[in-house]
Order: C-alpha cells, then sequence, then structure tokens
C-alpha cells in the first residue's frame, strides 16, 4: 500500500517543563492522518521556540552557534524520517508512521522476528552447497564455512553470545572484527579483509532484505596490501627440470608443478582437466581449451614443448585411464608439503606453494620472454588486465636485457659536446 500523505513536524511539549525551564522537542510523523511521535532527546526554552516554522528561534542579541546546532540536528532528523519511509516503500512493506518509527529506532514491528547474523550465515552457506558445481566452486564453499567457525568463535570471545541480533551490528562491531583477527587470531592482514568481506557479502543481502537498515561497513576500508609475488627464475625451473628423484611421489609432484609453469593453470584446473580439453588449436597445435573453475571464464593455451612431454609420460597412468584425467594430481594439501621437500632437494630457497608456478608462467616463462601482457592475461582466464598486473613482475633480468638492446642502438649515437662557441 502507498501512502497518499507523509509529513513530519517538531513541536514543543510545555507541560513537561525541566528544571532549568526548557520544554522537550519532539518530532511527529503523520502517515494519512495517523501520526506517531518520537523524543528527539533535545530541549529548549519555549520563549525560544517557533511553532509555526517547528525551529528555535535565534535573536541576534544572543550567541547564535547553539540554535543553529539544534535546528540543523532537526532538520538531519527529518532527512532520517523521510530516508526511513523510502526504506520501507524499497522493501516492500507498509508505509506507516508507526513503522517509521520502528525503523528510526531499529525496532522490530510486531509480528516480524528479529534476524540473527549466524542463522543468515548458516543459510547462506546451505545455499552455497546446493549450488556446489553450478555456481559456486568446492573453495568459495570452504572460505565461507571457515569464516562462520571464526564468527562464531568472535561472538564467544567478545560478547559471550551464540548468535547476533544483526541490528547489533556497526563500525565499532567491524572494526573489533578485524582487531581480533589480526590479535588473537594471528591472521595476515590481507586473509582478515578477505574474511571481512564476507561478512560484508551478508551485511549487503540484509540491507536488500531490508532487515537492516545501516551499513555497519560505512566508512571501513576493505583494501589490500600490495604483495611482492614471487616466481621461479629460470635457472631455477632448469634446476628443477634436471633434478632426478628416486622417490615416485616426488617426481609425480614435480612434473605437475612444472606443468602449471609451462601452462599457468591453477591446482584446481589441473585437478578437473580432461584429455577431451586438449585438442588441435587455430595453429595445429595442441592446446588446452578449459574453463577457469574459480572465474568460469574460458582459457585457452597452446602448449609448449615441455607441457606436452609431461602429458605423454603419464598419458597411460592408471588414475588418467580410469578418469579420463589429463595428470594423476593429488590433493592440493600433499603437493604442498612434498614441494617443501623438492625445493630442499634442489636446493631453492623459496617458500615453494602450488600457486608460485601460476606467477611463475606469468613472469619467467611468458611475460620476461616477451610474451604480451595482453595474450598472458586471456591465457591466465583472467577477466581484465589490472588482474594480470599483479602477477605480472618484470624479473630484474628482463630489465637487463632490455637495457641492453637501448644501449646498442644508442652506442653509435654519440652526444658532441656543444662548443663555447655555439653556447
Amino acid at each position: 500500500m502507498i501512502s497518499r500523505t507523509f509529513s513530519v513536524l517538531f513541536y514543543i511539549r510545555k507541560r513537561r517543563l525541566d528544571a532549568n525551564g526548557e520544554c522537550p522537542i519532539y518530532m511527529r510523523m503523520t502517515v494519512d492522518g495517523l501520526s506517531a511521535s518520537i523524543s528527539t532527546q533535545l530541549s529548549c526554552d519555549p520563549v525560544y521556540w517557533n511553532q509555526a516554522t517547528g525551529k528555535i528561534i535565534i535573536k541576534k542579541n544572543q550567541s547564535p552557534e547553539q540554535g543553529r546546532a539544534l535546528n540543523t540536528y532537526l532538520d538531519t532528523l527529518k532527512a532520517k524520517a523521510f530516508e526511513a519511509k523510502h526504506r520501507l516503500i524499497e522493501a516492500g512493506k507498509p508505509v506507516t508512521a508507526e513503522a517509521v518509527k520502528n525503523m528510526l529506532q531499529g525496532r522490530t514491528p510486531k509480528g516480524e522476528r528479529p534476524h540473527f547474523l549466524i542463522e543468515i550465515f548458516q543459510y547462506h552457506n546451505d545455499q552455497v552447497k546446493a549450488l556446489l558445481g553450478r555456481e559456486y566452486s568446492k573453495g568459495t564453499l570452504t572460505k565461507f564455512e571457515t569464516v562462520l567457525r571464526h564468527m562464531k568463535v568472535f561472538l564467544k570471545w567478545k560478547y559471550s553470545l551464540d548468535d547476533i541480533d544483526i541490528r547489533r551490528l556497526d563500525y565499532e562491531f567491524i572494526t573489533e572484527l578485524e582487531f581480533w583477527f589480526k590479535s588473537v587470531q594471528h591472521v595476515d592482514h590481507n586473509t582478515t579483509m578477505k574474511y571481512i568481506a564476507c561478512i560484508k557479502k551478508l551485511v549487503i543481502r540484509c540491507i536488500r532484505n531490508g532487515w537492516l537498515q545501516k551499513d555497519p561497513f560505512l566508512g571501513f576500508s576493505l583494501a589490500l596490501r600490495e604483495k611482492e609475488r614471487q616466481a621461479l627464475t629460470q635457472e631455477e625451473v632448469n634446476r628443477m627440470i634436471e633434478k632426478f628423484f628416486p622417490s615416485e611421489r616426488l617426481a609425480l609432484v614435480r612434473d605437475i608443478f612444472l606443468f602449471s609453469c609451462y601452462t599457468g593453470l591453477s591446482y584446481a584446473d589441473i585437478q578437473k582437466l580432461k584429455r577431451t580439453e586438449i585438442n588441435t588449436g587455430i595453429d595445429g597445435a595442441k592446446w588446452v581449451f578449459t574453463k577457469r573453475q574459480k572465474t568460469d571464464t574460458n582459457s585457452r593455451i597452446p602448449l609448449l614443448p615441455q607441457a606436452l612431454d609431461i602429458l605423454a609420460r603419464y598419458e597411460k597412468h592408471p588414475q588418467c585411464v580410469t578418469n579420463v584425467k589429463a595428470l594423476p594430481i593429488l590433493s592440493n594439501q600433499k603437493m604442498n608439503a612434498y614441494l617443501k621437500e623438492i625445493a630442499e632437494c634442489c636446493g631453492i630457497h623459496k617458500y615453494l606453494t602450488f600457486h608460485l608456478a601460476r606467477h611463475t608462467f606469468a613472469t619467467t616463462i611468458t611475460l620476461s620472454n616477451g610474451v604480451p601482457i595482453e595474450t598472458v592475461s586471456k591465457m591466465l582466464g583472467h577477466r581484465n588486465l589490472k588482474t594480470t598486473q599483479h602477477y605480472a613482475k618484470i624479473l630484474d633480468s628482463k630489465v637487463s636485457e632490455d637495457m641492453a638492446v637501448l644501449k646498442e642502438k644508442l652506442s653509435n649515437k654519440a652526444i658532441t659536446p656543444i662548443s663555447k662557441a655555439n653556447s
């Protein structure tokens, strides 16, 4: 139902004089002839109240600052009343004077139950789980389940509660959560921001549903800090290629890691990669035609000889034959654990994780060998170039090579000193 009239006015109650001889100021909202009033928590001398304008009279022979501040505050309250009306309309709820009053005071209308954060979070996660493999990846579900577990611990630590009414969420709640992640859980800044971003997603849903009237994230920055992304040098990649591993498991992990170095495919994309996704490309050579699990974007990658050799090596592996998979990949946890052993065996003093292979493809294998960043971005399956630029750390060796070419070009163009006569 859409209201025909909506008005807001301020008035004083002269019969409620306080010890200073001042009257309380009230705000009345009227919708279709029915009204509701709330206290503004302000008061004034009735002598200085203008009943016609609903404002405090500012006299020239007195200090005007206080009167102006009070009138400005009244204007702010009036704006909030109109904002509450618009929110009710957007939420598809009836606009009544009582509903506007309840919204301004943060109360739940009669017959409408309050909404709780953990309950909403669990419902969201259940939806993600139901759409697993179609709309969401297993990694996304794991992330939200991790944040939910953290939230339960935080509520116990901070408020001694199992759940909390979402209307209690404010800026202080968010900053306390940030502090808890960093100081108590010892989570780094970027991971903390990614966790809190999950909470923001739920808050946005609550606002759109009309359950929450104010965004607690207003003024809070979720900016990530720039990190220097590591990658293997070509010499380190060669060292890994040439290393003989008597252990079959280490040799397998090394090969799959190198396959990622020469294709840019992530762990999740290699895990699901099928032989049927390897076909002849536009140039007659073998390409990978797949969709990135993380972004659901197409990724087309011409296969380099090193990657083709690895695929051929495992073509008849029992897991590949049975599951029609391209490679017999282990769990990500085991892969990363074995990569630490491989790094030690190869004398590589870097924190080796599977994702570092993707960085290596972007920098050492492609960009440092003159492949344009636009081409690298397409092969990585990125939606925009900005994402690729985070991977695209140009190595010092490439800078040195490019400057050497420039030096060669300039070597025959000596600068002739300007004589004093010509100056």
